[in-house]
């Protein structure tokens, strides 16, 4: 069904609408864990749901180069006897194509994070996790431009130059976490940067290619130095007020300056913008920090600055990690409270990035190890078993909203869509009662319920004129009663393993919405009045004719 009402025939709430563009920049990617995950079914099945249901275009995950994907061999893995050692290194990219050719035959491209280092070019080995990241700076830096040249090359030979050019290039990933991701210093990563880059460049000046896809906002100097200094985030850790203190981005003005003094290409910048922080006090006694609802919209809004006033100000800005916290055992992923907040911030941090990408779309994810129970509180909008998350639906109802905003509402957008007219719309209630609040990581599914008593509902009331009469409209509401999957597990006695049967009802309970339909009465005008539960979010969209 399509609606032809041209914006200057539409008046809202007594008001011309306004005609401002909305960027989808919550899927324009998504992550994932690692690259050799993305060989697995259940993965690439429920890549697949995100493209179509979804809106994905990109997907963007670490380990490209690590050993599980055998790129870079340097022996022939006899298995049983010593290995012979070959002539000269030698690239196999059967793992990595199988993965690249699946993602694009979804539609959707990969978002390429070049790292991490293969055991055999790594200056330190077994540096992260329980799949043995090695997150090291190459022991030859000529060998890692090599390793990269040869994959970009092979790309464009399999692909296509056509192709190649729309994927952006992110040189590793977090290089300021030493020594877990990066074990070298800041100047280590920037050369890496600097010798990556050029290397790319060399290949095809169209390829785009950025970084420094640094972690997370501090409020102090810890990461000031060439190296990681713990001791500098002791004020942090015992501040009363967290939220009075100046967060600023890491790395990204000394990456800038560096860049710039080299004449260095920067595409984009990269970083990631988890409203967390974790800060030791002098007694080594760890907080975890949890920062007011809109510290994105702030960080997002200096990150914007800094670029403008930069060298580089036509530079994009991909937020390539974002999430309500950045741990996979954060119980608050698997809620409809986490529905509610990333709606509220990808609504307002939309005008100010290229891209928020939701750190992972699935819960096949397994830097911790694979998930202990169905919802242990893994990043995913589906969980392991692929059953749908609140934040599944949220991510469903932002996709089909419009690319013109027609009003940006306190709690909503009411938008258009430019090459069909048709009108959508969305709303949550992130409760008043919660004040300037975030949401604090919780252990366990259990101890997220307490929020389920913060309100108060909220009334949504708006009129829309201008409208076909007759027309009708499909409102899909997501509250505490409808597609509250993890709630259902909970009162199932939280199983640790389901059975098939259970499977079968949660499926049913999380796709569960409150479904109604509304139409234009006869004078064209649409009436919206429906009281939202707190935490609810409301989608508004033409009815399938």
């Amino acid at each position: 069904m399509h609606h032809d009402a041209s914006t200057s025939t539409l008046v809202i709430d007594g008001r011309a609408p306004i005609d401002a563009t909305l960027r989808h920049v919550w899927n324009e990617c998504v992550g994932a864990g690692r690259a050799n995950e993305a060989l697995r079914a259940d993965w690439q099945a429920q890549f697949r749901e995100a493209v179509e249901v979804l809106g994905a275009r990109y997907v963007r995950f670490h380990g490209l180069f690590h050993d599980d994907m055998f790129v870079y061999r340097t022996e022939n893995g006899g298995g049983f006897g010593p290995p012979a050692q070959l002539p000269a290194p030698v690239y196999t990219f059967a793992y990595v194509d199988k993965v690249f050719d699946a993602i694009l035959e979804t539609g959707a491209r990969p978002f390429v994070e070049l790292g991490f280092m293969p055991r055999q070019l790594a200056t330190r080995t077994e540096t992260l996790f329980w799949w043995k990241a090695h997150c090291s700076p190459p022991r030859n830096m000529d060998d890692w431009v090599a390793l990269v040249t040869a994959t970009v090359e092979h790309w464009i030979a399999r692909y296509g130059i056509d192709e190649v050019r729309q994927w952006p290039f992110e040189v590793w990933n977090e290089p300021n976490l030493v020594p877990n991701f990066w074990t070298g210093t800041r100047t280590e990563y920037f050369e890496l940067y600097a010798a990556t880059a050029r290397a790319i460049k060399a290949i095809d000046p169209q390829l785009r290619v950025g970084g420094p896809s640094t972690s997370v906002f501090v409020p102090d100097a810890r990461y000031a130095g060439e190296y990681y200094d713990p001791s500098l985030e002791e004020a942090t850790a015992v501040a009363e007020d967290p939220d009075e203190l100046d967060w600023q981005p890491v790395w990204i003005r000394e990456f800038i300056a560096y860049c710039a003094e080299r004449d260095l290409p920067v595409d984009f910048l990269s970083t990631h913008l988890y409203p967390t922080d974790y800060a030791a006090d002098s007694l080594g006694k760890v907080s975890a920090i949890t920062r007011h609802k809109d510290a994105t919209y702030d960080d997002l809004q200096l990150m914007r600055q800094i670029i403008e006033n930069s060298p580089y100000p036509h530079a994009a800005l991909h937020i390539t990690e974002w999430s309500t916290s950045p741990s996979s055992r954060d119980s608050i992923h698997d809620t409809v409270f986490a529905a509610s907040y990333i709606v509220r911030a990808f609504l307002k941090g939309a005008p100010l990035a290229d891209s928020i990408s939701y750190w992972t779309f699935t819960d096949v994810f397994e830097e911790g190890g694979g998930g202990i129970g169905p919802f242990h509180g893994g990043f995913g909008f589906v969980n392991e078993n692929g059953l749908h998350k609140p934040t599944f639906h949220a991510m469903a109802m932002l996709n089909r909203l419009g690319d013109r905003v027609l009003a940006d509402l306190d709690d909503g957008v009411i938008t258009r869509s430019s090459s069909n007219g048709d009108l959508s719309a969305i709303f949550t209630n992130y409760p008043a009662d919660m004040g300037r609040m975030g949401l604090a990581a919780q252990n366990s599914y259990a101890d997220t319920r307490f929020l389920a008593e913060v309100g108060p509902s909220r009334r949504v009331q708006h009129a829309i004129r201008g409208l076909t009469p007759g027309d009708r409209f499909a409102i899909e509401i997501l509250d505490w009663n409808h597609g509250n999957v993890a709630e259902a597990w909970y009162q199932l006695g939280a199983p640790l393993n389901l059975s098939r049967e259970q499977t079968a009802r949660l499926r049913e309970v999380a796709d569960d919405l409150d479904h109604r339909t509304l139409a234009v009465d006869p004078d064209g005008t649409l009436t919206i009045d429906v009281e939202l539960a707190p935490w609810a979010v409301m989608s508004i969209a033409p009815a399938e004719s």
